[in-house]
């Protein structure tokens, strides 16, 4: 089997090609950037040549969609951009894949964000529950679901839609908040900064899986999932940011000061997302196996072993 995995050097794509390795695929991955030295090939999913002439030379049986502009908060200072990548680029595939003729599994990989603004007591979320996207992030993910279903309906692509929660783990980028937290915490530790830890909503309530679980869904659903439909990944409960922080907090043998942060706060911020998980285990059998616990504790001592290298 030949995977392609768009996003392949990124925090999930990374630890994606990995996991399928280890199960006998042969990987190709692309980034924005080629990195000759980790085998990635560059390709700009905003430019649909790029996108057409790779489709066309790796030939892949399974596609993984990971390439994406994933920050929420990102996403409120660059909607243009995350249009750009989001949805044309989602386009740019699934118009490679239609013009190549391919019968590859497209896996899109979109957000638990989808749900936003759904309807008191609907929770824990099912795949028919209906999508009011609360921030521009997850209206682009909508759309990109919008465009498998349509591409799939009227053109008889393979495409899977996945609906992701929350997922952190060692490694992750600081602008995601269980490693905000633990990099803040490693650099206190290490005198680097003073002893307060900048927080936004304490109060919101979010899905977090660890990466490692997260993937290994992608791979099953890649594998057993039914063409044309949706399907959530997540641990199917939600916690507090304020337990995160708490967690993070009792990991650490200092006092440290808690300060609100504006400037971490969103513009629009769904209080309570949490989905149901119960599609996915009846089609695949899998469940999340690694604790919340033990995701901070080695997104923690990541950031520990990483900050004391750059001392």
């Amino acid at each position: 089997m030949k995977a392609l995995i768009t996003g392949g050097g990124g925090f999930a794509g990374r630890r994606l090609q990995a996991l399928l390795e280890a199960a006998g695929y042969a990987v190709r991955s692309t980034a924005l950037k080629a990195d000759p030295e980790n085998d990635i090939k560059g390709m700009d999913m905003t430019v649909p040549d790029l996108v057409e002439r790779t489709i066309a030379e790796e030939e892949p049986d399974v596609i993984f969609h990971l390439a994406a502009q994933s920050s929420v908060a990102v996403s409120w200072k660059e909607p243009q951009l995350t249009a750009q990548v989001n949805v044309i680029g989602t386009i740019n595939l699934l118009e490679a894949v239609k013009k190549n003729r391919s019968k590859a599994a497209v896996l899109l990989i979109g957000s638990g964000e989808e749900y936003g603004y759904f309807p008191e007591g609907a929770c824990p979320l099912e795949e028919s529950v209906s999508l009011h996207p609360g921030n521009i992030y997850a209206a682009t993910k909508v759309c990109q679901e919008m465009l498998g279903e349509i591409y799939h309906r009227s053109f008889g692509l393979n495409t899977i839609m996945v609906r992701a929660f929350n997922h952190s783990g060692p490694g992750q980028s600081d602008t995601f908040v269980i490693s905000a937290f633990c990099r803040q915490i490693a650099e206190i530790e290490l005198g680097i900064k003073a002893p307060e830890i900048s927080v936004g909503n304490l109060a919101a309530k979010r899905d977090f899986t660890d990466v490692r679980d997260i993937v290994r869904a992608y791979r099953l659903l890649a594998e057993k999932g039914v063409p044309g439909e949706v399907y959530n990944v997540g641990r199917g409960k939600a916690v507090s940011i304020q337990s995160v922080l708490d967690t993070v907090l009792g990991l650490c043998g200092m006092t440290v000061t808690v300060k609100p942060d504006p400037s971490r706060m969103r513009a629009s911020d769904i209080p309570v997302i949490e989905p149901d998980v119960s599609k996915i285990y009846s089609c695949t059998g899998w469940r999340a196996e690694i604790s919340l616990e033990q995701t901070i504790a080695d997104t923690l001592d990541w950031w520990r072993s990483e900050l004391s290298k750059r001392k």
